[in-house]
């Protein structure tokens, strides 16, 4: 089992109810605690954890960019995504990325002590209640968001779906705001949506963000 753990989960009470589970159930060292995508990986060089639990859903920088940023800066670093959905799109956006587990909330403690052994054993685990939905989705020839967009193009669809302005992107992206524009233009030439309120329909489908975790 991993001794030294960082937890990365947007919603406070989350992370609290976690970091309780890991330390006085399963005797895991929580090193540190982030509540965005952004502040998972300065902690990650900083702290230098065994492992990464992630929400797969992050704040201002969505968890399927968070792993790739971390194995490129910390290769080795192995992260476990959780989340409450089991959608296909969602779970193969995590793995592709680079993720070592996926496991769903309703799985609870026991789910993720499972797949904390697993990993540690150099193994990767995937809830077996996602198994059926990803046997299912396999025949769907659907492009996804990472088919279709840049890297660049998913933070900002990101960020304008949290109903952030251009100024603020331009600010959080350290880019300019004529920048951000000919980002959204392209981004909407791209997927043919021309509101906001289409974009963030997209963006919680393809499991870039959401409305409720």
């Amino acid at each position: 089992m991993p001794a030294r753990v960082l937890i990365a989960l947007g919603q406070r009470m989350y992370r609290e109810g976690v970091r309780e589970a890991l330390t006085a159930r399963l005797g895991i060292t929580v090193v540190g605690e982030a509540g965005d995508g952004r502040g998972v990986l300065s902690m990650a060089r900083e702290l230098r954890p065994d492992v990464v639990v992630l929400q797969a859903r992050m704040p201002e920088m969505n968890g399927a960019e968070v792993t790739r940023q971390l194995a490129a800066e910390c290769p080795g670093l192995p992260v476990v995504a959780i989340s409450t959905s089991s959608d296909y799109t969602l779970v193969m956006r995590m793995l592709k990325a680079g993720a070592r587990a996926y496991v769903l909330v309703s799985g609870g403690i026991d789910e993720l002590e499972r797949a904390l052994h697993a990993i540690d054993q150099g193994k990767v685990y995937i809830s077996p209640a996602i198994e059926s939905t990803m046997v299912e989705s396999l025949g769907v020839a659907a492009l996804s968001a990472d088919d279709k967009l840049t890297r660049r193009e998913i933070e900002v669809l990101q960020l304008l779906a949290e109903g952030k302005s251009t100024k603020r992107i331009a600010e959080i992206l350290s880019v300019s705001t004529k920048t951000v524009e000919t980002h959204r233009l392209h981004i909407m030439a791209k997927l043919q949506l021309y509101s906001v309120a289409e974009l963030t329909k997209y963006a919680i489908r393809q499991g870039i963000t959401t409305d409720h975790e």
